[in-house]
């Protein structure tokens, strides 16, 4: 149930990311009440505290209906996939074509229902931990070949663990967030001693963070086989890096300054359940993986994934969680199902040492590069270094991020006449504050 070709009695335009199949979760508000929980459908907001209200969720043996009326999710998804996935299949029965229960109440839907452009969205959860790899074969070969021996791009470890840093929560931010250029330490080659200054060299990175949905003891362990009941959902997630800052730094332990400052997600979480039609198979991984990280079975998803760049003169900060991007550039297209290290092996080479999980943790993937130039992930590769640079319609050339550019990420998996989308992760670039 949920995946079949149903229609809702909620307007879907044509290529809309949300149809009934969808239903992702979100935290929104507006100017008459406080951040919620709610779903989307088509370009329509349910607010899921009113459907509380009407008693909707009664019966799904939800021992505190508070978790409809939070500002993030994180209870919500504590209640577990089988809790959850019920409260996901009853809203799409709820608005399925053929049910009158909530179709021919209109004050209900007065209340319920908002225009997608009418509200804000927030952060969907409350990240307490953060950890960023870096399971892209391409990418990682390609910053090999750029930074290392082009022989030897990869490092001897790259092909036997998932390579994986803690980052920094508290500056995840929702879409439509602004980031400041960030500053800090350089080094130029020609040079002995290093500047200090806002980076030349600001960089997205295309990624997909997927949310924690369950706590686990300190000093336990999650398989591949069971890494699923511990992954709610899926996010768009752009890693913005600053390169230069980066290079100067990340030797002897990695990166600190450089990728810190801020990192931006889509709003909607898009369940797994939505995701299961677009179960693909990843890259052969050879050598053999230890038996830790053996699986089975499909665990990479076919995402379609694409970058756009909207120049200054053209961009501007949505009020909405979406903007049109008709003046941007698209500079990537690339796909999730190139990872060469899946979410369940990410996750359980995570905690295989005992280290604990929490709901609302995001584990994001890495740049998801692909084998040809333009499904490329980064700046960083897309323009070599910015020895390539990129023509904007505008007759300008970005090697890297500009102040004043937007970043428009998007998402979609498609299939046999079924679209499940993420919407778009966008940030401006702002100058640096003083």
């Amino acid at each position: 149930m949920g995946n079949d070709l149903r229609y809702s009695w909620i307007r879907v335009p044509a290529g809309n990311d949300f149809p009934l199949q969808n239903i992702p979760f979100g935290i929104f508000s507006n100017n008459e009440n406080s951040p919620r929980p709610a779903t989307r459908i088509g370009n329509t907001v349910v607010d899921l505290s009113v459907l509380a209200d009407h008693g909707f969720f009664d019966d799904l043996e939800i021992n505190d209906l508070s978790v409809f009326y939070q500002p993030i999710l994180n209870d919500f998804i504590a209640l577990g996939k089988p809790v959850t996935g019920k409260v996901r299949e009853l809203i799409m029965t709820l608005f399925a074509s053929d049910n009158p229960m909530i179709k021919e109440n209109l004050a209900l839907q007065n209340h319920a229902l908002y225009p997608v452009h009418e509200v804000k969205m927030q952060m969907p959860v409350s990240v307490g931990d953060y950890t960023d790899f870096y399971s892209s074969e391409e990418h990682a070969t390609n910053v090999g070949r750029m930074f290392r021996d082009p022989a030897n791009a990869l490092l001897p470890n790259w092909k036997h663990i998932p390579v994986g840093y803690h980052g920094r929560a508290s500056s995840i931010v929702v879409s439509g967030t602004p980031i400041h250029r960030p500053k800090g330490q350089t080094k130029a080659d020609d040079k002995s001693f290093p500047d200090f200054g806002p980076t030349q060299q600001l960089d997205f990175e295309l990624e997909i963070g997927f949310i924690v949905g369950g706590n686990t003891d300190l000093g336990t362990s999650i398989s591949t086989s069971n890494a699923e009941d511990y992954i709610f959902g899926l996010v768009l997630f752009n890693d913005l890096s600053a390169r230069d800052i980066q290079k100067w730094e990340y030797v002897p332990l990695g990166p600190f300054l450089s990728k810190n400052f801020g990192s931006v997600i889509s709003p909607w979480i898009v369940t797994l359940e939505a995701l299961e039609p677009f179960r693909a198979k990843g890259p052969v991984q050879d050598p053999e993986v230890l038996p830790y990280l053996k699986f089975e079975g499909a665990r990479n998803y076919d995402i379609q994934l694409e970058v756009a760049i909207e120049p200054p003169a053209v961009s501007r900060l949505p009020e909405r969680d979406e903007v049109s991007g008709k003046d941007a550039m698209l500079v990537c297209r690339s796909n999730f199902k190139y990872m060469y290290w899946n979410m369940c092996q990410q996750l359980a080479h995570h905690t295989v040492n005992g280290c604990n999980v929490r709901t609302g943790d995001i584990c994001a993937s890495g740049t998801i590069s692909g084998p040809d130039e333009g499904s490329f992930g980064s700046m960083l590769e897309l323009t070599w270094k910015g020895t390539r640079p990129i023509r904007m319609p505008d007759g300008s050339e970005r090697k890297f991020l500009h102040d004043g550019d937007t970043v428009i990420m998007r998402g979609r998996a498609e299939k046999n006449g079924l679209r499940i989308g993420f919407g778009e992760a966008t940030t401006i670039i702002l100058p640096p504050k003083d």
